[in-house]
């Protein structure tokens, strides 16, 4: 590839500080999915308008799918791998299975990171709060009261906890 210039970017990854030797304007999202094996954040719509690609980055629900790797030069971003483990699950995603807040799956993992973000922020958000930091991510089989149900659940959990 003549005329890309190669940089190095470090951050880090669910804990894990990486350091790549790519172009800047590559997306997140390719870097996630395609050099570091993280196949949780979906691509959806590439336009940042549905939410699939969200990821925390410094705390923030951002989407992935069009975030340059120069922008997360010495951040910490959080992946969907990186909220909980299969044998220790994060209450969001135990609330999401109880509350059965997923069909298809696809836009689960965008709504379960916008959702840890709210709750981080606002650990005890009112219906209307969720209604509306959920509102930047799009479900396509409509399982938006579920999911709204799910992160009223997790945020009575996180509180117990």
């Amino acid at each position: 590839m003549s005329g890309v210039k190669s940089e190095r970017f470090t951050f880090r990854v669910n804990g894990t500080e990486h350091t790549l030797e790519a172009d800047g304007k590559t997306p997140l999202l390719d870097v996630l999915r395609n050099t570091l094996g993280l196949k949780g954040t979906r691509f959806g719509c590439g336009t940042e308008q549905c939410g699939a690609c969200f990821v925390l980055i410094e705390g923030h629900a951002l989407a992935s799918c069009n975030m340059p790797l120069w922008a997360v030069e010495k951040k910490s971003v959080t992946t969907i791998e990186g909220l909980g483990r299969p044998e220790a699950p994060h209450p969001l995603q135990q609330a999401f299975i109880a509350e059965q807040a997923a069909q298809c799956g696809y836009c689960t993992s965008g709504m379960l990171m916008t959702a840890a973000a709210l709750l981080e922020r606002s650990p005890r958000p009112s219906e209307a709060e969720v209604k509306q930091a959920l509102d930047r991510n799009l479900c396509r089989c409509g399982c938006y009261n579920r999911i709204v149900r799910a992160v009223l659940r997790a945020a009575v959990a996180l509180e117990v906890a």
